[in-house]
């Protein structure tokens, strides 16, 4: 009969061999994204944030110019 026959070592080698995949694949994935967050410049957020402080007249003129020359060192 054919169950006579019968291997099962490429069934036993297909989920461990999957779960390496998989795992590899997410760890790809997240170094990509980890490194796109690293070459983004940091201060361009907080540099928003003044603009808009300063256009609803929360800060003066040059209390903004200080830190924005602080922000762009």
């Amino acid at each position: 009969m054919w169950w006579d026959s019968y291997w099962p070592m490429p069934w036993m080698l297909f989920g461990p061999v999957t779960m390496i995949f998989i795992a590899g694949l997410c760890f790809a994935v997240m170094a990509y994204m980890m490194s796109g967050m690293m070459r983004r410049p940091h201060h361009g957020k907080a540099l928003e944030i003044l603009r808009e402080r300063f256009a609803r007249g929360e800060i003066n003129q040059a209390e903004f110019e200080e830190r924005r020359r602080l922000l762009e060192q």
